[in-house]
């Protein structure tokens, strides 16, 4: 009975508990975890960073190497953020890209397209959006070297502080500060200062005027002051304020007509916009002083959300007018640089037949003007213009050709239409017989390129217009004309175009257009006989055998194509 006892006092007796060990080693494996607690685990312990993407390219201005605000395509078909373009301008600086070349300031276009895509790709990737730069701060990017010294005289809390900007450049010894005088806004909004909760939104705050004085090349005070009268708040953000208007780009009054069309043409009745439409249509289509009073900012951006209306008669009337608009010259790069481009290509791409093919007749006649061709052709306009040239309406097919060509005159949109395969297209074209003349023209431009000669040398161009010159009665004296124009800029090509040509037999069909040609057709047969002759001599009077006897013919380079640019061949390339 006692051991029992005593084993009954050992069992219930509490020993004391030792300190619980904190470390992960000696912590119990819970076997029976419910599901709930394992993705409980698995959420607090799995947290990873993201990662940060940076932004391609195409994405940053040359200049300032930051996301574009603002894009511009130029006349080189560069595009650039518009404040540094605006900056490189006042600073009579010309910037050399990264390929050796130097854009072209002289005309700007919005791509509106490339803001999109930016946009679009800060959403994604929760990337900041651009803000717009100042133009003071462009320049400080444009020369690192120039050093921004901020002066205040009083902390810039306070309102009654004067800011003075001065710009020291490191080749001067001295530098001259200016303060602005006292100006009688602040002194009234010292005795009423504005609500701190007011001071510190941006859509109200008071918008700064700046003002430049220039003591001389070298050296610039900015001096900032108020330029609103006291209690009279900005209804926008401050950030809209980087840039003044030029007094070109002030619109005018709208006239009473204007007005009108423009009031019927925002109309939520779908009736009421197709009478403004028809009713611009007709005033439009003959009298010229009326393309010009009506092709306004205002009409036209009405007009460029009706071009992609989801309702077929709104999109052709719409479609029709811009024709009718973009017949007057003066209005075509108006309204490239409304970004009406981009709603265009969307057409081409997606629209009705009716609506391509007024698509089709603006592209064309915005082609026409020279500073419009490049814009076209960085906004993406070959391909689809290269894809109607398949579709069954006539007019559209002539009107893409047309297009084609003139845009085809840039060289930076020849060296696109080569990469988008456009040479067996058009090849095919020629073969089948389908508008052999425009289509020839095109090839033409394209032979001026030693990337497009070379694409129509692969693809059999020589000996598709031998065997069409070879027959009498399927060429007429224009497709000979075509013929003998796109020989001519295939024979720059060097020797490979002369082999090609020799097996084609292509001496002796030129002998015989230049019997039967015209004056032009005859002269540019005269050259490429001339050239290849030359090239014949010069090959003769080349002694291979000593060359090679001498050791140096893996050295030397001697050149045999003779060619106008990079395409000639020379024997070290072998």
């Amino acid at each position: 009975m006692e051991i029992q006892q005593s084993l009954k006092l050992t069992i219930h007796k509490k020993w004391p508990s030792s300190p619980k060990k904190t470390s992960k080693d000696s912590e119990p494996i819970n076997t029976t975890a419910t599901p709930k607690l394992k993705w409980k685990k698995i959420f607090f312990h799995t947290k990873t960073k993201p990662k940060i993407q940076n932004p391609p390219d195409e994405f940053l201005c040359p200049v300032s190497r930051s996301l574009m605000f603002d894009p511009v395509i130029v006349s080189s078909g560069h595009s650039f953020e518009r404040s540094s373009v605006e900056a490189c301008k006042n600073l009579n600086f010309t910037p050399q890209l990264p390929d050796g070349t130097t854009p072209d300031f002289s005309t700007l276009i919005p791509n509106l397209a490339l803001k999109s895509a930016i946009l679009k790709w800060c959403h994604t990737t929760h990337t900041p959006p651009p803000l717009p730069h100042n133009n003071l701060v462009q320049q400080t990017s444009i020369f690192p070297d120039t050093k921004l010294v901020q002066h205040t005289s009083i902390s810039p809390d306070t309102p009654n502080s004067n800011l003075v900007q001065t710009s020291i450049s490191p080749n001067v010894g001295t530098v001259e500060e200016k303060l602005s005088d006292r100006d009688p806004i602040l002194d009234s909004l010292d005795e009423n200062p504005p609500p701190t909760n007011l001071r510190r939104h941006a859509e109200t705050e008071v918008p700064i005027r700046p003002t430049h004085l220039y003591t001389s090349s070298e050296e610039s005070i900015a001096t900032s002051s108020a330029s609103t009268p006291p209690f009279q708040l900005a209804t926008r953000p401050s950030c809209c304020y980087y840039s003044s208007p030029s007094s070109s780009e002030i619109e005018p009054a709208a006239t009473p007509e204007e007005e009108e069309i423009t009031g019927k043409l925002k109309s939520p009745l779908q009736n009421i916009v197709e009478e403004a439409l028809l009713s611009l249509r007709k005033l439009t289509r003959v009298r010229e002083e009326t393309r010009v009073q009506l092709c306004t900012p205002r009409i036209l951006s009405a007009l460029r959300s009706l071009v992609l209306s989801k309702h077929v008669n709104v999109q052709v009337n719409a479609l029709a007018s811009l024709v009718n608009l973009s017949l007057e010259k003066s209005n075509k790069v108006k309204i490239v640089r409304s970004g009406m481009v981009p709603p265009l290509i969307e057409v081409l791409k997606f629209g009705s037949p009716e609506a391509q093919e007024h698509c089709a007749g603006a592209l064309f006649s915005l082609s026409l003007e020279d500073d419009n061709k490049t814009a076209i052709g960085v906004l993406g306009g070959l391909g689809p213009l290269l894809q109607m040239l398949r579709v069954e309406s006539e007019r559209t097919r002539h009107d893409s050709a047309l297009a084609l060509y003139h845009l085809s005159l840039v060289q930076s949109n020849r060296s696109k239409m080569v990469k988008l395969g456009s040479v067996p297209v058009l090849l095919s074209m020629v073969k089948l017989g389908h508008m052999t003349g425009r289509v020839l023209l095109i090839l033409g431009n394209l032979g001026s390129g030693s990337d497009g000669r070379a694409a129509m040398l692969d693809a059999g161009v020589v000996e598709c217009l031998v065997g069409l010159l070879n027959v009498p009665d399927s060429a007429t004296a224009s497709t000979r004309e075509s013929c003998v124009t796109v020989m001519y800029a295939l024979s720059h090509g060097g020797l490979r175009f002369k082999a090609v040509a020799k097996a084609a037999g292509l001496v002796e069909v030129l002998q015989k257009v230049e019997k039967v040609g015209s004056e032009r057709a005859r002269h540019k047969v005269r050259k490429i006989l001339e050239m290849m002759r030359a090239k014949e001599v010069e090959e003769e009077d080349v002694d291979w055998e000593e060359l090679l006897d001498s050791g140096l013919g893996c050295r030397t380079r001697i050149r045999l194509g003779g060619g106008l640019d990079d395409s000639s061949v020379n024997s070290a390339e072998f």
